[in-house]
């Protein structure tokens, strides 16, 4: 009799189990990877001059020579659920609410299609305008 409420418990446990499992589970994905990939999507967005990063950013770039692509990005994944933070500076004309707008569509889909994780949020924060384009048009047009 006890060998058969074994059996019976532990059906039950595979059928809990079988509810609480996810399409992810055993699959763990670092937040510098869904930083990464959020980066990309963010520089295929015109009008994005840059990502403002800080100054530790900026000098492990320097130093290591390679271009930091998941720079400025911050990701908090719970449970499978990610909330990004997006840090850009804009190219100087562009309007920022269709570039804002750009951003949330192409990070979202990016993540969700290439890891499963719903996102939840796109934050995308202006931290500053390059003025360098303005100036090189400027400069462009006064010497004809």
């Amino acid at each position: 009799m006890n060998e058969e409420n074994q059996e019976k418990n532990e059906g039950e446990v595979i059928e809990i189990e079988g509810e609480i499992k996810t399409e992810n589970e055993g699959i763990q994905i670092s937040n510098d990877v869904v930083a990464v990939i959020a980066g990309v999507a963010v520089s295929e967005v015109s009008g994005v001059s840059g990502m403002s990063g800080g100054f530790a950013g900026g000098i492990s770039e320097v130093l290591s020579g390679k271009k930091n692509l998941a720079k400025g990005i911050k990701v908090d994944i719970t449970d499978s659920k990610a909330k990004i933070d997006v840090n850009i500076i804009v190219e100087y004309g562009s309007r920022i609410p269709d570039v804002a707008f750009e951003i949330q569509n192409r990070v979202k889909k990016a993540v969700e299609s290439m890891t499963g994780l719903s996102v939840e949020e796109v934050n995308v924060h202006v931290q500053g305008v390059n003025t360098d384009t303005a100036k090189k048009e400027e400069v462009g047009n006064n010497e004809e």
